[in-house]
């Protein structure tokens, strides 16, 4: 027997039969070629995977196109789809001018990376669509986001059909876009689209759980949904949107007939993409429902117009504080009466709706109270005692500050009785510049059913004005050091706005303030100012 040795000096057995089963043995293919470059040796795996090269086949003509090419350029590796497996070639030099290819199977190896991808991706478009969806806080907005996320990653083509707002409107509206257009677009629905397609009117009736595809052809009248020249639809993926009390409404997803179908993981995919558009949807209408709510709840709390009042000018100035509902527990009223008027103004405990709502409470029981009681100091007895007599007065811990006045006008100028429960004093301001607190004091009214008031009175001269305000003016606190306003501040403003009509006054209070907080964020802001008339 002849014997070959290793570098290591080791004698290895010339056996040709080991040799062959070693090497069929292998789990890839090789094959080898002579100096002509004709296959000189395959083992079971290459004739396994390339079954057309044989010995003796030339390699650079063999019926494998990508091997062929590799040998042909002298490439040293290639990539090929061959009999539905993906393989993957090296070449290495043998001793002289000979080679020996190695070639491997990566098709599951090749699918498993297909497949990761194709999780990467989906997780990503999700993840893309929740984001864009959740900043949608209205209905129109999120309809158009459904359709333009779903196109062209899910279809060539989607169209939203919302749940009708209103149960008898004849027709569905409906939102599509497709791929190539520039935007989203709208129009009614034929009456006969859900009697066409069953399976439809289940998902707007929301006993569909799943997408169902189905033909184009089964939708006759889909066409007036898509754009000219869309083409015939080839497969639509009906999605129920599903939405917190029922169903939101249903999303086709259409893909034209050269495009293939949805297979199981696309159908999935839908399903969720579309539970998250009929969530956001129905976050949206919750969202919508809110905001007309607080629009209304704001119209009842916003200061009235001013009445006309003999004998003295009155003026108003108020701000929310900066949120988005614009409305907070400030508040001011005038009511006339034959001598001159009544007028309130008050600061409710806390901020946003509670607040607003205890300030349409106070503001009720004044317009009631003032019928029967027109004297300060009772009338502030009698809405306290008001507020505790509510239904849930004893599971609240609400309270105002108020500022209760009366106005007499007469030639010589106007005589002011002011009932005050726990609100900052009202300013006098006289037309030489001289601003002077008017002492009230007293309790919060609603705090304490013992509570006590006090009651003061003032003489304004013509051209005199009498200034009532909220503490979010002189706690109105700015960028440094989050110092407040103060009452120096607004005492400086006033005195340069002295002799000026109430409603310049206000102004130039309201700009201080401006400047003052520059562009901080500031509590509700209140004031009332009233001027005794000047004689012409």
């Amino acid at each position: 027997m002849t014997t070959t040795r290793q570098p290591s000096g080791t004698p290895l057995p010339a056996d040709a039969p080991l040799a062959r089963e070693l090497l069929d043995g292998l789990a890839e293919a090789v094959l080898t070629t002579d100096e002509t470059g004709r296959v000189t040796l395959l083992n079971a795996m290459a004739a396994r995977l390339l079954p057309e090269i044989t010995v003796g086949t030339e390699l650079s003509r063999c019926p494998v196109a990508a091997v062929a090419d590799a040998v042909t350029t002298g490439a040293d590796r290639f990539d090929a789809d061959h009999h539905g497996r993906r393989l993957r070639g090296a070449r290495r030099q043998l001793a002289g001018p000979r080679f020996a290819w190695y070639v491997r199977d990566v098709t599951e190896e090749h699918d498993r990376a297909d497949a990761l991808r194709a999780e990467r991706s989906r997780t990503t478009f999700l993840a893309e669509a929740g984001n864009q969806l959740g900043m949608s806080l209205h209905r129109h907005q999120v309809l158009r986001s459904t359709t333009t996320l779903a196109v062209p990653y899910l279809a060539d083509a989607a169209v939203a059909l919302p749940r009708p707002v209103a149960p008898a409107e004849p027709h569905a509206r409906w939102i599509r876009y497709a791929d190539g257009e520039p935007a989203p677009t709208d129009g009614l629905a034929p009456l006969t689209l859900t009697s066409t397609v069953p399976v439809l009117a289940e998902a707007l009736a929301g006993d569909l759980a799943d997408p169902v595809p189905c033909r184009g052809t089964e939708f006759t009248d889909l066409a007036t949904m898509l754009p000219p020249g869309f083409g015939s639809p080839g497969t639509v993926l009906v999605c129920p949107m599903p939405g917190a009390d029922g169903s939101a409404g249903a999303l086709l997803l259409v893909r034209r007939t050269g495009r293939p179908g949805f297979d199981e993981r696309e159908i999935e995919l839908a399903r969720e993409f579309a539970a998250r558009a009929g969530a956001a949807l129905a976050t949206a209408d919750l969202h919508d429902e809110q905001a007309h709510l607080a629009r209304v709840l704001q119209a009842s709390l916003l200061p009235p117009e001013l009445p006309t009042v003999p004998g003295v000018t009155v003026a108003g100035g108020y701000r929310a504080a900066g949120d988005t509902l614009r409305i907070g527990g400030d508040f001011y009223e005038v009511f006339p009466h034959p001598r001159g008027a009544l007028f309130a103004l008050g600061d409710v405990c806390g901020r946003g709706v509670s607040a607003a709502v205890l300030t349409g409470r106070v503001r009720q029981c004044l317009q009631t109270l003032r019928l029967v009681e027109q004297r300060p100091l009772e009338l502030i007895h009698l809405l306290n005692r008001a507020l505790f007599d509510a239904p849930d007065a004893a599971r609240r811990s609400q309270f105002t500050t108020l500022l209760l006045g009366s106005l007499d006008h007469s030639p010589a100028g106007v005589d002011v009785t002011i009932a005050g429960g726990g609100h900052p004093s009202p300013l006098l301001v006289t037309a030489d510049g001289t601003v002077t607190p008017v002492p009230v004091g007293g309790t919060a009214v609603g705090a304490l059913t013992t509570a006590r008031f006090v009651e003061t009175r003032v003489h304004l001269d013509p051209g005199d004005v009498l200034l009532a305000y909220t503490d979010g003016v002189t706690e109105a606190r700015g960028p440094r050091d989050a110092e407040i306003f103060g009452e120096a501040r607004l005492h400086a403003a006033l005195a340069s706005a002295a002799g000026q009509l109430p409603a310049a006054l206000i102004d130039r209070v309201l700009r201080a303030v401006d400047d003052w907080l520059d562009g901080q964020a500031h509590d509700d802001i209140a004031m009332l100012a009233i001027r005794a008339s000047v004689p012409t």
